[in-house]
This record gives structure tokens, sequence and C-alpha cells, in this order.
């Protein structure tokens, strides 16, 4: 399928796979050289940017985010805002405001989230590369889940400038693509210091000199918990690894167990913060009730406007805040937070990176997502959340696929700003295992 083709056959694709919440529909390329689409929590001039979200319907930024401006700049071309969780909050892209983008390899199952319409649109899309925004997986599930190439920055890496934050500590903008030569080509444009965000000034120079990998931690908590399908597909590139010339050694990493309690303390903490703008007064949505009194204008509204799960981890967050509850929460999580960073650079003093299956499962299908408890859905997390909140650089390669053809992805973490070994191991991988395509038919 051509570029322009492409564009063409947007619409009826977004019919069929709901990645887009908005997208090109002109079928212009201009001087453009290449296409690429961006995760809807991220600004544009363009197009709406709703976070998937119903409070900001209507909202059009004047500006674009610095990573979008800095794929324009080298001749991208920006053709949609892909579908998402409401600001980030979910695991299965089941929690946005304008539809759920279905999987490209089972339309009856999910994208993972919340960058699952980032996923689906790097697996549909013929040569092409998906910015997606990572807080505590939502690259890596859903690149996992769509068979895709994924990697997520160290943190500060990518300048956040022009993104709707879940997290402010936590959010990672980086790439998705089938090709994991788009990784290596496109990671250096959309990273580097940006004086509009102060995170990203102290990073050292990114360097891709192609350093290869020649050990991986495995740690043994990562294979308890998880799918047979999943365990026999991670144990089976575990030995092409090995005939790649990597050593493989399982360790143990009891400090991972206490990632997921502390992840989310920290993020809906930061998250009941962040969501506190949204008042119906400056963005999107802002048709209350204006006889209303000051508190009770801002109650309904938000009451309106929030989706369920926002609600739900604005009250937690809110919650962990309180007077008598910060230390015990709050404070702790952030202990742990040293904790599990500590663990992980224990683990790089002798080896490269530390390896996990990236989800404990394969795509499930929207009618078993339904009936899951939200702790449930939390838990899927629990691979994806420690290098999410240690801010280290991670990387999803799909290594298999299970009996009905759903993909499975293996996850990479190194040392912080160490992408290098990342990208290289994409491209050493991709010569060794064979992605399938997702079989797309407009």
């Amino acid at each position: 399928m051509s570029d322009v083709q492409t564009l063409k056959d947007l619409k009826k694709l977004n019919e069929k796979y709901e990645m887009f919440n908005a997208f090109c529909e002109d079928g212009d390329l201009g001087d453009s050289k290449f296409l690429f689409s961006a995760k809807d929590n991220l600004t544009s001039s363009e197009y709406e940017t709703c976070a998937g979200s119903k409070i900001l319907g209507g909202y059009r930024p004047v500006f674009d985010a610095t990573s979008i401006a800095n794929l324009k700049q080298v001749g991208g071309k920006l053709v949609g805002k892909t579908n998402m969780d409401e600001f980030g909050f979910g695991t299965f892209s089941t929690n946005s405001a304008f539809g759920v983008p279905k999987n490209p390899f089972d339309r009856e199952r999910s994208c993972g989230g919340s960058s699952g319409g980032s996923a689906c649109a790097a697996a549909v899309l013929d040569d092409h590369l998906s910015i997606g925004v990572s807080t505590g997986g939502s690259i890596c599930c859903p690149a996992s889940f769509c068979g895709t190439y994924g990697i997520v920055p160290s943190y500060g890496r990518v300048s956040r400038y022009g993104l709707i934050d879940y997290g402010n500590s936590l959010d990672k903008i980086g790439l998705l693509s089938v090709d994991p030569a788009k990784l290596k080509e496109y990671l250096p444009v959309i990273a580097g210091k940006d004086p509009m965000d102060p995170t990203s000034c102290i990073q050292p120079e990114l360097k891709l000199t192609g350093r290869k990998m020649t050990s991986v931690a495995v740690p043994k908590e990562a294979i308890e918990g998880i799918s047979t399908d999943v365990k026999n597909t991670f144990l089976k590139a575990l030995e092409d690894l090995k005939s790649m010339g990597i050593e493989v050694d399982y360790v143990d990493m009891p400090e991972l167990k206490y990632a997921m309690p502390a992840y989310y303390v920290l993020a809906t903490s930061e998250a009941s913060t962040n969501l506190a703008r949204y008042v119906g007064m400056r963005y999107g949505q802002q048709e209350g009730d204006l006889t209303q009194k000051f508190d009770d204008y801002f109650t309904s509204f938000r009451s309106q406007y929030f989706g369920d799960e926002a609600k739900r981890r604005i009250l937690l967050g809110t919650y962990t805040r309180m007077e008598g509850f910060r230390d015990r929460y709050y404070a702790k999580a952030l202990q742990v937070r040293m904790v599990v960073i500590d663990a992980y650079k224990k683990m790089f003093a002798d080896h490269d990176a530390v390896l996990t299956p990236t989800m404990p499962f394969v795509s499930p299908k929207f009618s078993d997502i339904s009936s899951m408890s939200p702790v449930e859905s939390y838990k899927a997390d629990f691979l994806t959340v420690p290098a999410n909140l240690a801010g280290t650089p991670h990387l999803n390669c799909p290594c298999g696929y299970d009996g009905n053809g759903m993909p499975i992805g293996m996850q990479f973490v190194t040392d912080h700003w160490n992408e290098d070994q990342l990208v290289t191991m994409a491209m050493e991988w991709d010569k060794q295992f064979e992605v399938r395509k997702a079989e797309v038919k407009v």
C-alpha cells in the first residue's frame, strides 16, 4: 500500500479499527517524506487534542508538542491523533470516550493501553511511525499485543512540552513501528534538550553507535504467574538469544513486586493534581450551568465529563496526598521507587539488560476485559511498571505468537541514557525473528 493510498483509505480503516480520534482526510501528501501519527495527549495545531476524554472535547491547541514539531521539521506529515485510554488511565484502551481501537490480528481483542491506537496504527499502516506515551507500560503493552517494536527512552530524553501529563515524574514519549530501523532513524529526531522542558536539559548526548548486548538478566519472579503460551514463547526466545551469543542469567529481583503499589500511589497522586485544571473554565468543554455556585459548577461539570476510571484515580490520588496519609503512602512510595532503581543498578553492574516477558498474557478479548475488576486490570502491568517507575529506557520486541496467531513480546530494560543497546538489539533481533504482519483489508 503506497502512502497516497494509505491516506485515501484512512477513513475506511478507521471505521474498521477505530485507531484514530482525528485524522487527515484530504489525501494530500504535500512535500512530506514520511507519514506518522501521534497519541491524542500530544498537542498538535491541526487536530483536536482530547487525551481520550470528553472533558477536552473541542480543544484545538495553537502549537505542536516538541516531538511532533521535530518530526515535521525533518519532513514528516502528521496524519492523525491516535485513540487512547482517557488521560492514559488503562491497560486495554477501553476507557476512551472516542471509541475503542481493535487489535489488527483479531478485532474482538484489545490493542493494549494506553497507547492502543498508536500500536494499532503502527501495525495496520504500511511503513508507518507512531508516537506513543508511556507512564506505566503504555507503549510496551500495546506494542506487545499488536506485534510491533516499541521503545521507551529514559525519563527526560524526549521533551514533554505539549504533553497532557498523566504523571509528571513518570511520563515518557517514545516510538512504535513494525520496522526497528524507524526507531533508530527517528529517536534522535525527537530526543534532545528543549528549554521548554527543564527535565530534558540534563541529558547526555544520545549516541547510537551500534553497541551490542552480551548478557541479560532474567528475574525469576518475571516468569511466575504468566500464561503458558507466554512462558513457552519467552523461553524459546531465550534460546534464540543464546544462539546470538548473548549470555542469559537467571537472577532474583524480589524488589520488583513492590513497584506496582508504589507506582499507583505516585501516578494517581500526580494525576489528581494534573486533572484539577479541568473544571469547564479554560480547556475543552465549557457548557456548564453558570447559575450554579462555584463548587457546585465544578462538581457537576467534572461528574458529567470525566469517565469512571478517571474519577477512580482522582479519588485515590487525592486520598494518598491528604494530611495524615501522605507520609504513610506517598512518601513511602517515593522510597520504594529508589529501592527499585537500586535493584536495577545492581543488575546493570554485571549485565547489559534486564529481560522479561512484556505482558503476562496475550491480548484478551473485550468480553473477558469487561469481567475484570479494576485491581485485576492494574495487576496486568506488573512486568512493565518497574522500568517505568525507575525511569529506565526499555524496548518491546515481538518474540512469538500463540496458537491463535496473537503476538507475544519480550521487554529489554537498560541503564539510564543507554538507548543505544536497545536500538541495536531491535535491529539484531529483527534479523533473527520474522515479524508477522496483520492481514489488513480496507
